[in-house]
């Protein structure tokens, strides 16, 4: 009886559950209506469940890994100049640099009239060891014709680069020979230096350039320290003049070498990244020498942790133009595709507690980009009242005065030298005609100058050769019309820039700086500071005592 009086319930029961379902939809309905879209706008995967629609339902087949590739630079943008987003294909170009070595057969290349030209063989390397020699004209690789518009530097890297290990055949056309000559190369850890130039300025005075900061930086600064030791060195210039920056570990262990115990040398600190103090251990075995630091506009990020670190600590004079204005720190995150971003997760600080970062607007890269050619209009490169500092005022441990919010500026400035630039200079320079005629002239006369080991005699022959009165010929063949009274102005100039570059593709990268450094004025500042036993700097109201000799 009670079972029958139970199923009588049922349908009732079953109706009202229907009713309830019908008012609990509709209400769902009303407020979570729009083919997920309120959710998609509410969540905080929208970009995923975007880009899921597009390749669902867009009118037409989307390559979503493209748009994805495209995309990530642009939000990236939205956040600092510096946070960047770097393709699985670039990534080994991008690191290569810092990490203190490549695999590859061991050349420089340059291209010219779609043809790979071998400017230098890296000594000891696998293509040396092969028998390929500077000059040579790469015109094969692995068999198959490498000429033309395929040939392009990304091309070229890829071709040539690999693993260790691996073999390359390269077919090249040599000066003299009739037919090409085939080698097959055995790729090896490539060497990429970043301290370019070590020697002696003068009988005291030693000399060391940092290209950037790597891996290898420190290892390399002991090694140039030694060799100058060894030629009996008292002073020191570093010289970090368009040292594009680095690894900021690889900067602190450099100014750890030249500072005493327990002082501050940069401090890091962001939104999720707590504060972190970078400190001297007092292990430098050169703390007391008389150090002078060189900068330009072109110093950016741990070069300027470097020389922010010398002279807020009154360690050393910094000489030059104001530097860059890099003070974002980037850590690099890897994807699984190989691919990364460097993404901004700190400031860093000088010792004084300043920020050089300079200003910027937030998805406004093109004005950031063209500050440097704003300071140069604004005169800032020939005058030091025209730098403009953003920051508030700091102080070094003796009390001098130095400012954030843009850059290091140098205590002695030493403005760029334009008497001499005329338009014919400029256009000879930036259309890239001068780095075209110095290796031409080197590739047609490389057997006369093959015999010239040292830099004196190869710069004695090239002096005696009128190179510009030969490049003007070229120029004007390429398009430059010849300028006599123009020429004759700049003739110092263009004779110092063709000499330079003819002397880079002979020798070395160290034989250039030796070179460009004979008539440099901010070497001569340099030297200058030596001998007034000015180095350290001193506090605010003292005199400088004049070494007398």
């Amino acid at each position: 009886m009670k079972n029958e009086n139970k199923s009588r319930y049922i349908p009732l029961l079953m109706a009202i559950s229907v009713v309830i379902g019908v008012v609990i939809g509709s209400f769902y309905a009303n407020h979570f209506s729009g083919n997920r879209l309120t959710i998609i706008n509410n969540g905080s995967n929208r970009l995923n469940n975007l880009l899921r629609i597009i390749d669902d339902q867009y009118v037409d087949k989307v390559n979503v890994d493209s748009l994805v590739e495209n995309a990530i630079p642009e939000i990236l943008a939205e956040l600092d100049p510096h946070s960047v987003y770097i393709s699985a294909k670039d990534v080994q170009a991008a690191t290569d640099d810092l990490k203190g070595s490549f695999s590859g057969v061991g050349i420089e290349f340059t291209i010219r009239e779609d043809t790979i030209r071998v400017q230098n063989v890296i000594k000891n390397g696998p293509a040396e060891k092969a028998g390929v020699i500077a000059g040579d004209k790469i015109i094969a690789v692995d068999g198959k014709r490498f000429v033309g518009k395929k040939v392009t530097n990304e091309e070229a890297m890829h071709r040539l680069k690999g693993p260790k290990g691996t073999k390359v055949k390269i077919g090249v056309k040599r000066y003299g020979h009739a037919r090409p000559i085939v080698y097959e190369i055995t790729r090896g850890e490539i060497p990429t230096k970043t301290v370019t130039a070590s020697y002696m300025l003068d009988d005291e005075t030693g000399y060391i350039k940092v290209k950037n900061f790597g891996e290898k930086t420190y290892p390399e600064l002991l090694i140039a320290l030694a060799n100058l030791q060894q030629q009996g060195f008292r002073n020191l210039v570093i010289d970090l003049r368009d040292n594009t920056g680095g690894y900021l570990q690889s900067a602190v262990q450099m100014a750890n070498e030249f500072l005493p115990s327990k002082k501050l040398i940069v401090y890091t600190e962001g939104r999720k990244s707590p504060r972190q103090d970078y400190r001297s251990d007092g292990h430098g075995a050169y703390q007391k020498m008389p150090l002078t630091v060189l900068i330009n506009e072109g110093s950016a990020s741990a070069a300027e942790i470097f020389a922010g670190a010398m002279q807020d600590n009154d360690r050393a004079t910094i000489i030059g133009r104001r530097s860059f204005g890099k003070g974002l720190v980037q850590q690099q995150i890897p994807f699984p595709d190989g691919s990364m971003v460097r993404l901004t997760i700190a400031r860093y600080y000088t010792p004084s507690g300043r920020c050089i970062q300079k200003p910027y607007v937030a998805g406004e890269e093109s004005s950031y980009a063209t500050d440097l050619l704003n300071r140069y209009q604004h005169g800032e490169f020939f005058s030091q009242d025209s730098i403009h500092h953003t920051g508030p005022a700091y102080h070094t441990l003796n009390g001098r005065n130095v400012y954030g919010g843009g850059g290091v500026t140098p205590d002695i400035f030493v403005p760029e030298d334009t008497s001499n630039v005329t338009s014919y200079y400029k256009q000879a320079a930036m259309s890239g005609l001068i780095l075209q005629f110095a290796f031409s002239y080197t590739d047609n006369n490389r057997q006369k100058m093959n015999g010239f080991e040292e830099l004196h005699e190869l710069e004695k022959y090239l002096n005696r050769q009128g190179l510009v009165n030969q490049f003007a010929n070229y120029a004007d063949k390429h398009g430059l019309k010849r300028r006599n009274l123009m020429i004759k102005k700049s003739y110092t100039l263009l004779n110092r820039f063709i000499n330079g570059r003819i002397i880079y593709n002979m020798l070395d990268e160290q034989a250039l700086t030796m070179y460009l450094n004979q008539d440099d004025p901010v070497i001569s500042s340099a030297i200058r500071v030596f001998k007034n036993n000015a180095a350290f700097p001193k506090t605010p109201g003292k005199s400088t005592v004049t070494k007398k000799k």
